[in-house]
């Protein structure tokens, strides 16, 4: 195993040993659901930079995939929505993560009367040979993890998580993202690397890693900022600026002209007609807002029409789109 990967094994079984509440800087508030109630120790191990909890993914009792289980919140949240025997699987390489994380399930099970630690499956693996069988899980996440890999272990670990997705199934991410180029000097740095912070890629590249594994949608769901590593503390010649970003990438076919990413564009088509067919299966009606992917977007406007208004990226998507 590559030094990284076992400089980030004793980053986080420190982690699990002695929660470090410093240790991630989430930007998205924790959900709230009726009758959910989260143990302290699992809030001060939330080891992410966003959240892989959308309700909108969890419907019918999901079977779902959650990889790196720190110390089981988002095992806890997932579980909410599928309350059978093994609905919820986790898997993490560190023996005292998945220890601990066990042990919070039981405190969990006093807060929460629906909830049973059989819900939940935390097994030992590793996300680049996952120990999961093919084509068998809805949803498969990950928080916070995959920013660790270098490229070639990041596209392995998405492989993976393609593989085990069904037909139609969906990956949510949360990663840190950078639009700058990420100096040397950093990117070798073992420990800023298991922190999640090195490895920050900018998200054009980061999406595309995504689709080529297969993924034929993919949505921004959001992006906001995250750290900074300035020129005092850092061995860098400029600050870098990190933002956290939240993704969904959707097992579907890849379309014939490419796939289909949503950062957050609409069109509104307010000329004469009741509405505008594009005849690519895009119809706009007048003055309603549409949301487009990308694709769809640049084939709009190089149509150059003054009766098409196509926005900028908001890097928000959530769902309703075109496609």
């Amino acid at each position: 195993m590559e030094t990284y990967l076992e400089t980030t094994k004793d980053v986080y079984r420190e982690a699990a040993l002695t929660p470090d509440v410093g240790l991630c800087c989430t930007t998205t508030p924790v959900w709230a659901f009726p009758g959910l109630e989260i143990p302290e120790k699992m809030l001060a191990m939330n080891y992410g930079c966003g959240s892989t909890v959308h309700p909108r993914d969890l419907i019918n009792s999901p079977k779902i995939l959650y990889v790196g289980v720190g110390g089981g919140m988002e095992l806890l949240q997932f579980s909410y929505f599928s309350r059978q025997a093994d609905g919820v699987i986790g898997v993490d390489v560190v023996d005292e993560m998945i220890d601990v994380c066990k042990e919070n399930f039981k405190e969990a099970e006093k807060h929460n009367p629906w909830f049973d630690s059989s819900f939940v499956s935390v097994r030992k693996g590793d996300a680049l040979n996952l120990p999961i069988e093919d084509n068998s899980v809805d949803v498969a996440a990950q928080n916070c993890l995959f920013n660790i890999f270098n490229e070639d272990d990041l596209r392995q670990a998405l492989k993976e998580m393609y593989r085990v997705l069904k037909p139609h199934g969906r990956l949510v991410l949360s990663d840190p993202v950078s639009q700058q180029v990420m100096p040397e000097s950093l990117k070798q740095d073992e420990r800023l690397r298991a922190l999640c912070l090195s490895g920050a890629l900018p998200l054009e590249q980061y999406t595309k890693m995504i689709t080529e594994i297969g993924f034929g949608t993919v949505e921004i769901r959001a992006k906001r900022p995250y750290r900074i590593l300035d020129t005092r503390q850092y061995d860098t010649p400029e600050d870098i600026f990190i933002e956290s970003v939240e993704v969904c990438a959707i097992k579907d076919p890849m379309p014939e002209d490419g796939p289909c990413v949503f950062t957050g564009r609409t069109a509104i088509y307010f000329g004469k007609e009741e509405y505008y067919d594009d005849n690519k299966g895009h119809i706009l009606m007048n003055n309603q807002p549409l949301s487009v992917c990308d694709k769809t977007a640049s084939n709009i406007e190089a149509l150059g029409r003054e009766d098409i208004h196509v926005s900028d990226h908001t890097y928000f998507y959530d769902g309703g789109g075109c496609c």
